[in-house]
C-alpha cells in the first residue's frame, strides 16, 4: 500500500469518530475520549516522513499512561463492526500491528509470525490467540 492519502484519513476519521481532527504540516492529528471510561488519546498518522535513509508511513498514538509508535505502516484496516483501525507493518516475516479503537483505547501487537494469522486458532494458547485473531484481520492487506 502507498503512503496514506487524505482520502484514507477521511476513512478513519469516519471509523473512529474523534472530537478533534487537524491536518498539520506534515501529519493528521486526532483526538479521541471516552469520557465514560476515562480515557482519552491522541492518534498521529505522518503519511511521508524520513524514517531513516527512507521515508515512509509513521503512526504515533499518545494517551496519558504511554506514547507507542509502528514505523514503516504499510497498511490498514478498518472494522466497523469492531468499531476499530488496524494499522499494520511487517518486516522478515512478523507482523506489527497498532489497534485504535473508537472508544479511545489501543493495543499494539508486535512480532507476531505471520504464519499464526491464518493457523488454526484453538491451537494456540489464550495469550498468543488474542494477537494472531486482532491481526488475521490485516492479512488480506499484507499479500498487496
Amino acid at each position: 500500500m502507498a503512503n496514506i492519502t487524505p482520502k484514507d484519513i477521511d476513512k478513519i476519521v469516519k471509523a473512529l469518530e474523534p472530537e478533534e481532527v487537524r491536518k498539520e504540516k506534515d501529519h493528521y492529528f486526532l483526538r479521541l475520549s471516552n469520557p465514560e471510561e476515562q480515557r482519552a488519546l491522541i492518534l498521529e498518522v505522518y503519511p511521508n516522513i524520513p524514517l531513516g535513509p527512507e521515508k515512509g508511513t509513521l503512526v504515533v498514538v499518545y494517551t496519558n499512561t504511554s506514547h507507542l509508535q509502528l514505523h514503516a505502516c504499510s497498511g490498514y484496516v478498518i472494522s466497523d463492526d469492531l468499531g476499530e483501525v488496524t494499522f499494520v507493518g511487517e518486516f522478515g516475516g512478523k507482523i506489527s500491528g497498532l489497534v485504535i479503537e473508537k472508544g479511545a483505547a489501543c493495543s499494539l501487537y508486535a512480532n507476531v509470525k505471520r504464519e499464526l494469522l491464518s493457523g488454526d486458532f484453538t491451537k494456540l494458547g489464550v495469550e498468543v490467540m488474542l494477537s494472531s485473531i486482532a491481526l488475521s484481520l490485516t492479512e488480506g492487506i499484507l499479500d498487496e
